[in-house]
Formats: structure tokens, sequence, C-alpha cells
């Protein structure tokens, strides 16, 4: 979603939930092919560009003091790479109030890169078709493709295979973390050579309840790693679990957030506000419909 107030375009940079993660392969390259399901919160992050004489970034929000305004930023990344595709001067200002938690699962880093590339693909008047987003994305990130969608999706390969999943109905969800920052490869690094399956539902559920049901066949398969690297991710599974309410718990991504999903999201607010009296970052999301920025530029 974009919204312009005169020369400034605001995009979200939804949080990505893992719904389900299974590890398929390791390929000779080091990579790991993965099968999961993505979906993403109305929580996000917040993007802003606005022209500017040169390209610069300026991060504020609660989660703002962990974050480096260096040139490897992965906002600053995608903003040159786009430009160098294009040949022409980032001459932007972008801002980013990031509200999401650092290294947590939430793909916080590519939701961001994938919102500038689609708020300056609209500053810049980009045709969709003078560029590969998704082929740009994905050298930024392997999360970058689907957080180009930010819709539900099936998300295969390394992150470059991505299908949408029309209908999946919405759902409220409860984000956790312990405020511990995981890195993907160091979570990676420990995984053994336990691999899954692709396991991809056989029809979508049109019920909160059907997809419940179908994820509990399902599983994240860098859940035991993540807790070996973070012994406080067992221990917010178990207390989302024990929240009334709570349908499914389970950790995201890489972690260290961990979801549950709850019935309705009055439910969600109270667990909520239960588990920010331990000590943790939580917040209730409904997670966000359906949308297609692209299709309208």
């Amino acid at each position: 979603m974009s919204t312009r107030a005169s020369d400034t375009i605001r995009v979200y940079a939804r949080a990505k939930i893992n719904l389900y993660l299974h590890v398929l392969n390791r390929r000779e390259d080091g990579y790991h092919e993965l099968d999961s399901l993505f979906v993403f919160g109305d929580f996000a992050d917040v993007i802003a560009v606005t022209p500017a004489r040169s390209l610069s970034l300026e991060i504020q929000g609660p989660f703002a003091e962990k974050l480096s305004t260096k040139e490897d930023n992965s906002v600053l990344r995608a903003a040159r790479l786009l430009a160098d595709a294009v040949q022409i001067r980032p001459q932007t200002k972008i801002t980013l109030t990031k509200n999401l938690p650092i290294a947590a699962g939430l793909g916080g880093g590519s939701a961001d890169a994938a919102a500038v590339l689609r708020a300056l693909a609209e500053l810049w008047q980009i045709s969709p078709s003078a560029v590969d987003l998704t082929l740009l994305g994905l050298g930024i990130g392997s999360d970058v493709p689907a957080c180009l969608l930010s819709e539900p999706c099936y998300v295969g390969g390394i992150g470059e295979q991505v299908e949408p999943i029309p209908g999946l109905p919405a759902f409220p969800l409860l984000l956790v973390n312990p405020g511990v920052e995981l890195a993907t490869r160091s979570i990676f690094g420990t995984f053994g050579k336990e691999f899954s399956e692709a396991a991809r539902f056989p029809k979508i559920p049109s019920t909160i309840s059907e997809l419940v049901s179908l994820l509990k066949t399902r599983h994240n398969d860098l859940q035991r790693p993540a807790i070996k690297k973070c012994s406080a991710v067992a221990e917010i599974i178990h207390a989302i679990d024990e929240t009334d309410g709570c349908l499914l718990a389970r950790l995201s991504g890489s972690g260290a957030t961990c979801f549950g999903i709850y019935g309705n999201i009055v439910k969600a607010k109270q667990a909520a506000a239960l588990l920010k009296k331990r000590g943790w970052w939580a917040e209730a999301t409904m997670t966000a419909k359906a949308e297609r920025p692209w299709e309208d530029l």
C-alpha cells in the first residue's frame, strides 16, 4: 500500500511471517532450498521517499538506533541498484520509520528494501516493463521478492519462486520477540541434514480452523536450531500457547520472533498486553489483505 502527500510517497514495509518453513535440501553453493508459506501483518515499518539533491537515509522509530545509515544498509542498496538499473541519479531523501525488531525472523530488512523499490518506482515513474524488480530484489535478500508482493504466498527455491495464494482468509496474529537478534546465517549454520518435503496445501483453507489444522501437520525446520541459539524462543512459544484463545504457536523464519494465531483480534491484543509485562516486545496484528501495487502504476 502506498500513499502520496505532495511529493512524498509512503509505503508500508509489512512484517513477514512464515506460517510453516520446510528446508528441502542444501545446494552445492551452500544455499538451502525452502518451501514456506508467507503472510504479512498490518504491523509494519514505513518508508517515505521525497525528491532531494542527493541520496540520503534518515532512520527514526523505536528500533532506529540499532540500524546504520552506511552504504551497506539494505534500503540504500535497493535505491542504488534501482537507479543503476534504469540509469538515473538517485536524488531522493528516504525516511525509514523502524517499528519492527532487527534480525527477528520478520523479514524487516527485506521488507524495507522491497518497500523502497516500490516507492522509488512510483516516485521516479518507472514502468514495470523497464526493470525486473523481483530479480533486482533477490540480489539484496532472499525474502525481497515475496515482500514486493506483500500478500499471502508460497515461497520456494532460495526465495525467487513466489506463488500468490488468493482467497486465504485474514486472521489475527500475535508477534512476540525476546529482544535477542538471531542472524539467519548462524541458524542455518547449525541446521543439520534433517530435510523435509514440500507441503503445500491440497486446497486453500476457507476458515481459520481449517488453516490451523493444516499448519499443525507442518512445522518450522529452523525452530529447533533457533532454540539451541536462544532458549527464550522455547519459553515464548510456550507462553503464547498458554494464552487464552491461542490456536497455534510457532517460530517465524529463523527467529527470534514467535507468533500465535487467534480466533479474534481482541484475544490477540489481550495476549500482547499480558506478554509485554514479561519484558518482551509483543504486538497484535491482522494479516494484511492482498494488494498488488504494481498493477496501478
